[in-house]
């Protein structure tokens, strides 16, 4: 149980120091490349993990991850806590506060409602999933990057597709590497929260990098190192356009990006659906990692819940974890 009053949270990227996100992204790649394998820094927690949303990989990386990293774990569906009659999500989050050490939820909902899960700052609260960013998708990307190049820095990312909390996750977490470019290409009506892209913006003048952001798909950036993508559905959300389709199909990720890009990677958080966002062809394709992505979003669970109990990690050399 964590008895601090204000406890170590993850809601959003903004919330790491930048050596919290460069030794979270490390840590990442350590525990794939199976170095932390038999590693048990949780042992003697017990993680609560509440997911109001569905979620295959998000869920199952953060439930495994724990478990392999000696915790416990309580776990919560939609319909199981009492805040559906009528206890308040503050009321609610006090008892978890003098139960649980951890607590990962998605809510799909504002960010408040997650700290409000907190017992007013007890509890450390990751947010594995909101209405307005994903942090954690975010931290799976720069792992599955840090891995790909065995570097962050100096990348390019060409984005396709609604600026949804994915796309927001990314671009803050990006921009704070410096020499990397994120082009993002989003539907008229559905780019990046305008806050979230000013600072975004913000991050990249003074690290060096690159955002920029158009609503159509002429003058594509030649030779990124990868290209990303998202469902145009996103997990807990409808569109109030009942002609959107029309207006994403310019935005779907076709072998024909491969033109003007021939050796990037292909991303995508997964889950997928061939023949809206991407085509078979490229998901299936020799570009994709979009499974070891996937995959990779356990490893990176594992360093956030590392990162909660223990903050920045020292690597072997008795530094702090950098890329």
């Amino acid at each position: 149980m964590t008895t601090a009053a204000t406890a170590r949270m993850l809601l959003s990227i903004d919330d790491l120091t930048d050596e919290d996100l460069r030794s979270i992204v490390t840590r990442g790649a350590h525990f794939a490349s199976g170095a932390g394998r038999g590693e048990q820094p949780l042992a003697g927690w017990v993680a609560g993990i509440y997911f109001k949303k569905t979620s295959t990989r998000t869920r199952t990386a953060f439930s495994a991850g724990a478990l392999r990293l000696g915790a416990q774990i309580v776990t919560y569906g939609p319909d199981d806590l009492q805040t559906n009659t009528g206890e308040t999500v503050e009321d609610t989050g006090q008892v978890m506060a003098r139960m649980l050490d951890v607590l990962v939820a998605r809510t799909a909902g504002p960010d408040e409602e997650l700290f409000g899960l907190s017992g007013g700052g007890r509890l450390p609260v990751v947010n594995a999933m909101s209405a307005a960013e994903h942090p954690t998708q975010g931290l799976t990307d720069l792992t599955t990057l840090q891995l790909a190049f065995g570097r962050v820095e100096g990348l390019s990312l060409l984005y396709v597709g609604e600026g949804n909390n994915t796309a927001a996750a990314l671009a803050l977490a990006l921009t704070r590497f410096p020499g990397t470019s994120l082009e993002l290409r989003t539907p008229p009506g559905y780019g990046v929260a305008g806050p979230v892209l000013e600072r975004a913006r913000a991050q990249a003048r003074r690290y060096g990098s690159r955002i920029a952001e158009a609503h159509h798909m002429d003058g594509l950036p030649t030779g990124v190192d990868a290209v990303y993508t998202t469902r145009w559905q996103t997990t807990g959300t409808s569109k109030p356009d009942p002609d959107w389709r029309t207006i994403f199909a310019p935005f779907q990720v076709t072998g024909a990006l491969w033109e003007h890009s021939p050796k990037a990677l292909f991303l995508h958080d997964l889950p997928a659906h061939r023949g809206e966002e991407v085509t078979a062809e490229v998901l299936d394709g020799p570009a994709a990692i979009a499974f070891d992505q996937a995959e990779n979003k356990m490893h990176s669970a594992m360093a956030v819940l590392e990162w909660i109990r223990h903050g920045a990690v020292a690597d072997a050399t008795g530094g702090t974890a950098r890329l």
